[in-house]
């Protein structure tokens, strides 16, 4: 940075100010941010530096001076006896070194770290009394925070109950996993919604609703990492604190270690920003803390951040590229989603050619423009996006994009509605639509047809032999033999597996229907609730809308929905092809104690099986009162293993977690 005098400084203070507050209230109120992670921190390393030289012109409402966000006013507040105070950066391997020099000048010896992951989510407080879950809280600006004790009742990982009667207080993270984000994201680019720009805004946009029920389907999950009152636990070290934590039944991360030097950690960050791309959550860096909690004690505070610990901050990935052409797709729900076509760069161990523009707000936000050289980064290290546009390589030329007017795909007017920031296609005959509906309709959480592909369905739809899903159950083997590649086999194969999802539960067919707001949970909860197709078109708004968890939302959605009268009569065409109407899963379970094996048990499924598909067998071991999970810890119950196990099952080995082969499952489940 070159020297400014006092006056320059002044000026430069007051600009980096204002941006940076902006900034800072887009992410932690909004939880929509405005720039990436690492534009921020640059700018608010200049206003370090400045302040450095200039002491005197540091103001109450400088950045360096206040702990994450404002309070929403639509929460109630909580404030925290002990601060929730912010991290301290830093940037290179050299500034680590200069922190570890101040910690061994201010405790006069060497010391031992424990090094932890830093995952990118929202801090987050939990108060237990007598061993009950009693407030949860937001950090808010350190001193008060937001009570979210109602959407913490809907993390499933938070422990409601401990296992001892005891008055704790504990702090961690709330974060969103990389398949959660991209999952909601997918949603609501769907429903032409805004998405969210990385899994750490979704994880506070998600923790931080009126409506529990909001947090309840977003899949947030928390890693705790701070006991805030150690003696009374008798615990003496980081270390400690986080195996009692796991112990008391809190997810802890159990990828930290104890460092004695700084040789270990270079170790530790040199693997995990390897492995980072691999890790199922984000992380962003790595956070050394003084093991030892009285030494923690003794270094005490800044106004600020704690001198005890820091955060070392991974460097950005981007890269340089051109936009050469934006293409807009049209979705199952006629969303139309702009997509830019870019020159081939590296980014993040691929090759990057596409990156989503999402909606035509975005496009007019980040003022891009063909031919426009721009910095691209992963969102959540998955989804390649747009961090900036180089405008001062420009041509001078350039012109603003605008909109498309007409659908790429049939041609009709696009339509803006006023609850959406989407451009949609509103013909339901259009043909994207109709070939994107009938692949959602074949997909596994849906109808589960084997087999039936986009590249299948386009061939079906070239060939004028499907125009809508019933089509599919009237397909029959000289229809398929018109199908480049299709042989006696392939053939055979599809239609065993057509008629095969006639007898799915009926959650699977109003899933595979496509209708808006209604995902593979709102269609089990009312598959359940009605139990069959014929009650639940006689249904009405207000009874759809007294099932837990569903709402207003999602009852407008499905009334005016059956309410079509070519969905009528698509319903009784499905019927007459003999697709099931009833809700078959619970005929599974119906006879089965409420308390059996499967009641409580944590259960993680992995590998092939031979008579199940994975789902389907989460579902039924659902409704038998398990808990059905993704990954194996200390908390599994239970793994059931099929062919090709692979980690999951070397896991469950070392934790001593019980393991069952598709054998010895059919067993126990014939005994019930």
């Amino acid at each position: 940075m070159l020297f400014l005098d006092k006056n320059q400084a002044e000026h430069q203070l007051e600009q980096l100010r204002k941006k940076l507050n902006q900034d800072r209230k887009a992410y932690y109120t909004d939880d929509a941010p405005l720039t990436t992670d690492a534009n921020y921190d640059q700018k608010y390393q200049q206003l370090l530096k400045l302040e450095q030289q200039y002491p005197e012109l540091i103001t109450a409402d400088s950045p360096s001076q206040l702990v994450g966000g404002a309070v929403s006013p639509e929460f109630s507040k909580v404030s925290h006896e002990i601060p929730m105070l912010s991290m301290g950066d830093v940037f290179s391997f050299a500034e680590l070194a200069e922190f570890n020099e101040r910690v061994k000048k201010l405790i006069g010896h060497p010391v031992d770290y424990n090094v932890e992951l830093k995952i990118d989510g929202l801090a987050l407080a939990l108060l237990y009394q007598d061993g009950k879950l009693v407030q949860a809280s937001t950090r808010g600006d350190g001193s008060v925070g937001e009570d979210v004790t109602a959407n913490v009742q809907n993390i499933v990982d938070v422990p409601k109950v401990l296992p001892y009667p005891i008055n704790v207080e504990v702090r961690g993270e709330c974060y969103m996993s990389k398949a959660a984000f991209q999952k909601l994201n997918d949603a609501r680019d769907q429903d032409g919604q805004n998405v969210f720009a990385n899994p750490r805004n979704a994880a506070a946009g998600s923790l931080r609703q009126l409506d529990p029920t909001i947090t309840k389907q977003r899949q947030l999950s928390t890693f705790i990492y701070t006991l805030v009152d150690p003696e009374d636990l008798q615990v003496t070290e980081q270390s400690e604190a986080l195996a009692k934590m796991a112990e008391l039944g809190w997810h802890t991360n159990t990828t930290s270690f104890v460092s004695h030097d700084l040789i270990g950690v270079a170790d530790y960050i040199a693997k995990y920003q390897k492995l980072r791309l691999d890790l199922p959550y984000d992380i962003d860096g790595i956070v050394l803390k003084v093991n030892n909690l009285n030494l923690q004690q003794e270094l005490g505070n800044t106004v600020k951040v704690p001198r005890w610990e820091i955060a070392y901050k991974f460097p950005p990935e981007e890269a340089k590229t051109v936009i050469r052409q934006i293409v807009w797709t049209v979705g199952r729900t006629g969303v139309v989603t702009p997509t830019a076509v870019m020159d081939p760069v590296q980014l993040a161990g691929t090759t990057v050619t596409r990156a989503t523009l999402h909606n035509m707000a975005m496009i007019q936000q980040k003022d891009i423009r063909l031919g426009d050289s721009v910095m691209l980064y992963k969102s959540g290290d998955i989804i390649p996006e747009i961090a900036r546009v180089l405008v001062n390589e420009r041509s001078k030329n350039s012109t603003s994009y605008q909109a498309p007017t007409l659908c790429p795909s049939c041609g009709s007017k696009l339509v803006h509605l006023e609850d959406e920031v989407a451009l949609r296609c509103i013909n339901p005959m259009c043909s994207a639509q109709v070939k994107e509906g009938l692949t959602h309709f074949a997909s596994r959480d849906a109808m589960d047809i084997t087999g039936l592909g986009p590249r299948i369905i386009q061939q079906l739809w070239d060939q004028q032999l499907v125009h809508d899903v019933a089509d599919l159950y009237r397909l029959t083997e000289s229809d398929l033999a018109q199908l480049t590649g299709f042989k006696e086999k392939s053939i055979n194969n599809l239609l065993q597996s057509i008629a095969s999802s006639k007898r799915n539960s009926l959650e699977h067919l109003l899933f595979g229907l496509g209708i808006r707001h209604v995902g593979a949970k709102a269609a089990r909860l009312l598959a359940q609730k009605f139990q069959n197709m014929t009650a639940l078109l006689q249904a009405s708004k207000e009874q759809l809308a007294q099932i837990d968890s569903l709402g207003e939302i999602i009852a407008d959605s499905v009334t005016v929905y059956f309410a079509n009268p070519k969905v009528q009569e698509l319903i009784r065409d499905l019927q007459q092809l003999n697709v099931n109407m009833n809700y078959v899963t619970a005929n599974l379970v119906s006879d089965v104690s409420n308390d059996n094996y499967f009641t409580n048990k944590k259960v993680v499924i992995t590998g092939t099986l031979a008579h199940y598909k994975r789902h389907q067998l989460g579902e039924l071991l659902e409704q038998l009162g398990a808990r059905v999970t993704n990954s194996v810890s200390q908390k599994t119950d239970l793994l059931i293993a099929g062919q090709k196990a692979g980690s999951k099952l070397g896991k469950a080995q070392q934790l001593n977690i019980t393991v069952m082969n598709e054998t010895q499952l059919q067993q126990k489940l014939d005994s019930l």
